[in-house]
């Protein structure tokens, strides 16, 4: 059961994303998830969906999103 192309879950897209901004400076592990609202324009509304159905708050800190190691499709 192995497919050929490796499709990028948009939440690892979006760790990956923020893990960059974190390394740039840009924002703190220690800054709430919603500061990175604005940095994701469009994109945001679907985002945030995403973060809330897997039990995040916009008050979390951005050190949370990025400790989770798999995320799962139910």
């Amino acid at each position: 059961m192995s497919s050929k192309q490796q499709v990028i879950h948009p939440m690892v897209k979006l760790q990956r994303n923020v893990h960059s901004l974190v390394e740039s400076k840009i924002i703190k592990p220690t800054d709430s998830i919603w500061k990175i609202a604005l940095l994701f324009g469009n994109d945001w509304q679907y985002l945030k969906q995403e973060l809330l159905d897997y039990g995040f708050s916009m008050q979390d800190p951005v050190s949370e999103l990025l400790s989770v190691e798999e995320w799962d499709e139910e």
